[in-house]
């Protein structure tokens, strides 16, 4: 999962070297928290128009959550 989101975001992001994912595991395993940090002239892209950018990762990450029998959450920090 983190690999995905860090491909998917690293194709968007100007400054790709700057991305970092942070992943835990919650509730025993059904849910996976992704923490997703770029650079400040970044964040504009990877949310875009009206969250437009972000919705769609979040829905790729569902779809790639539920193959594995989880969850998946995505925080923007």
């Amino acid at each position: 999962m983190k690999e995905l989101l860090e491909f998917i975001v690293r194709s968007i992001a100007s400054n790709p070297e700057e991305v970092k994912v942070t992943e835990s595991i919650e509730d025993n395993g059904n849910k996976v928290l992704l923490q997703l940090e770029v650079s400040p002239s970044d964040k504009g892209k990877v949310i875009g128009r009206q969250g437009r950018v972000a919705q769609s990762i979040r829905t790729l990450l569902r779809v790639a959550s539920i193959k594995n029998g989880t969850r998946a959450v995505l925080e923007i920090l």
